[in-house]
């Protein structure tokens, strides 16, 4: 007797969320909606408390669609690493749960990624969405291709919902730090970037919305704190060229230098001088 094992897909998708069944819907059709077909989609749910687990998405059989939901709240970072854990497809692709994709996403990303295959990472531009209405971003947040790790260290090069990646890569890398409350993204782009160059596939692929107040960058005291965390844990490593580890630690001097003065300013002496102490051991 012959027994055949089916082949994973090509793409997993994941979608984090918490507590937030009135957006979900519309990323979920935005995947389910994809002219690219051969993929599996797992929505993370962590810990909601509203009406997520009822929601009709869930009730309706589709072999593509799986949901897990764990009880307790431990963050996007976990339920990004639990939904790679669930899957061995080759590619994996990220979407927060208030973004939205169009319908030709997946396609474009895996034939750029057929004809690039020393490219293990690609992402797309995107469409900002800021209270209902389109802005442009600043040029400064414009996507790019290429080595990114000097300006990723300035800011966020790389946008989750817009990334596809090879798993391989993804838990070469470690996956996201589950540690971090925040620049969860920030600290995985700069483990990639310092030894990959980025794909960029030139078409505007992705709505990412913005303005809600249940955003990290809205709820999260001094997000600089965890840049800070991130880069120091990169230059424990052997990963960085000379020329990075210097990029690297100029950066890290410009932001323990404005949190400590934030500190210092607010009367917090502790934090004040363990800032100063990365200061002074990096310079």
């Amino acid at each position: 007797m012959m027994y055949f094992t089916r082949m994973p897909p090509s793409v997993t998708v994941i979608i984090p969320t918490y507590n937030r069944a009135q957006l979900l819907p519309r990323a979920v059709h935005s995947v389910l909606s994809q002219t690219w077909r051969d993929f599996e989609l797992y929505v993370i749910d962590d810990g909601s408390t509203d009406d997520t687990t009822v929601l009709p998405i869930f009730k309706t059989p589709n072999s593509r669609l799986h949901y897990i939901r764990y009880p307790d709240n431990r963050g996007v970072s976990h339920a990004r690493n639990i939904g790679v854990n669930q899957t061995s497809s080759p590619w994996i692709a990220f979407l927060d749960s208030d973004d939205e994709w169009l319908p030709q996403k997946l396609e474009k990303q895996m034939a750029y990624s057929a004809a690039h295959p020393g490219i293990p990472l690609n992402q797309t531009r995107e469409l900002w969405i800021r209270n209902g209405k389109r802005v442009n971003p600043p040029k400064t947040h414009e996507k790019s291709a290429g080595d990114l790790f000097a300006p990723s260290l300035r800011r966020c090069m790389i946008t989750p919902s817009s990334a596809m990646l090879k798993r391989e890569l993804f838990l070469e890398t470690g996956g996201f730090n589950e540690s971090l409350l925040a620049c969860e993204d920030y600290d995985l782009w700069l483990k990639i970037t310092c030894r990959y160059p980025v794909g960029l596939v030139d078409e505007f692929l992705l709505k990412r919305y913005g303005g809600h107040g249940d955003q990290l960058s809205a709820t999260i005291h001094i997000l600089d704190r965890f840049r800070i965390a991130s880069i120091l844990d990169l230059l424990r490593g052997d990963s960085l060229t000379c020329e990075q580890r210097i990029s690297a630690k100029l950066r890290l001097i410009e932001l323990a230098t404005i949190v400590a003065e934030g500190y210092k300013k607010h009367g917090n002496p502790a934090e004040y001088d363990y800032y100063q102490k990365i200061i002074r051991s990096n310079s």
